[in-house]
């Protein structure tokens, strides 16, 4: 199993940019697949960035793709979600995942450890 603890939201005006980290622990982070999934207040919750484990492949989705980059410092355990340019419907609570495999996924069932969440609120 492994422990995610997401930090870095906040709010911020429209156009402005945050950081995301999750630290992990437990498994070996270097050879898992992490992803960023949020969720906003009375929606499911989205697929936002994965990035593969051996590799470090990325896939985002439509929506953040050109403005959010995700990144990882294996040597830190920690995962990172640069947003910028962000806008008001990027409001909600955003979470770090872990899989057991190395492969990215974009279905959040695939995944099998999960943070707390971190709140980002944009503003117009």
């Amino acid at each position: 199993q492994v422990q995610l603890v997401e930090s870095g939201g906040g709010l911020v005006q429209s156009g402005g940019s945050l950081r995301l980290s999750c630290v992990a622990s437990g498994r070996t982070f270097s050879l898992s697949a992490m992803g960023w999934f949020r969720q906003a207040p009375g929606k499911e919750r989205e697929f936002v960035a994965v990035i593969s484990g051996i590799g470090g492949a990325t896939l985002y989705s439509d929506s953040v793709k050109g403005r959010f980059t995700i990144s990882r410092d294996s040597a830190k355990n920690t995962l990172y979600l640069q947003m910028n340019n962000l806008k008001p419907e990027d409001t909600a609570v955003y979470y770090c995942a872990a899989r057991k495999l190395a492969g990215r996924s974009m279905e959040s069932s695939e995944y099998n450890d999960w943070g707390q969440g971190t709140q980002v609120i944009v503003s117009s």
